[in-house]
């Protein structure tokens, strides 16, 4: 069975999260960890959560998705904003063990000029300093559209934060469509070539979770709007393609498309249609 879910607001807390995923026919869910846009986080209530961690086993959810704020650039020649991103990302591990064993994804960042280099060695001295031994959540990497300075737009990139990481065995990588395609990677027309690539530089099962978005801008454009399901140039066609594909049909999906919980659920339902 195909595990997908879409993006959700956090704002009443991870059991009605999950409950609101349940109603659009979902059977996991993505959500920011805090506001997006700033740094502040509501508190964790450890009720909520042990009603989610339970709800979850019993609805057969699949391994859920927290997503880092868009403030946080691990990788800015600012050092008070590689400061904000090492509490943030240390806090949002922290607060993640209260549902353990699930992912955190962030986008790497951008160098703003450094270069890609100093740009890939300040991410992995945040990562080096926040992950731990004891830390259960996988912590993804996200590919990027390679629009400015951004980092990770290239496997090369991902990989080589991922070997830099000390413990490494806690790394993965959230592809998302809008981004690869925008980055260059043909996932239209030669999708087994560009899986086949991902694997062999970092290796499908560094592969946690994929980003299922359709794209408002044409292939290779660096550019990063993300578009509805078949709505893009990434088309339903390919999309079929991609939950059907051997290498990806069992990895959780997340919907980031512009769309309301009815858009979601019309989504949803329209790639559980598309599984064979």
């Amino acid at each position: 069975m195909l595990t997908i879910g879409a993006h959700l607001s956090s704002s009443k807390g991870y059991l009605d999260m999950g409950k609101t995923a349940t109603s659009i026919g979902a059977n996991t869910f993505q959500f920011f960890t805090r506001n997006p846009r700033g740094g502040s986080a509501k508190p964790i209530d450890k009720n909520d959560t042990d009603a989610f961690n339970q709800y979850a086993k019993e609805n057969g959810f699949g391994r859920i998705l927290a997503h880092a704020p868009y403030t946080l650039n691990p990788c800015s020649a600012n050092e008070a904003t590689r400061e904000f991103a090492f509490m943030v990302m240390k806090d949002d591990l922290a607060r993640l063990e209260y549902t353990p064993g699930q992912m955190y994804n962030f986008h790497p960042g951008s160098h703003v000029g450094q270069g890609i280099d100093v740009g890939i060695e300040l991410i992995c001295q945040l990562l080096n300093s926040v992950i731990t031994k004891d830390t259960t959540t996988d912590v993804l990497l996200e590919t990027m559209s390679g629009k400015g300075s951004e980092v990770g737009s290239r496997f090369e990139e991902l990989r080589r934060i991922i070997d830099n990481v000390e413990l490494s065995g806690k790394m993965g990588v959230c592809i998302d469509t809008c981004h690869v395609f925008d980055a260059g990677y043909d996932i239209v027309n030669n999708l087994d070539g560009v899986l086949e690539e991902f694997d062999k530089i970092i290796g499908l099962d560094r592969l946690k979770a994929i980003h299922i978005n359709d794209t408002m801008n044409p292939y290779s454009s660096h550019k990063d709007r993300h578009q509805k399901i078949g709505s893009g140039f990434i088309g339903v066609e390919a999309f079929e393609r991609i939950v059907n594909h051997p290498a990806l049909k069992d990895k959780p999906f997340f919907l980031e498309t512009p769309n309301e919980l009815e858009g979601y659920k019309a989504e949803i339902a329209m790639l559980r249609g598309l599984c064979r």
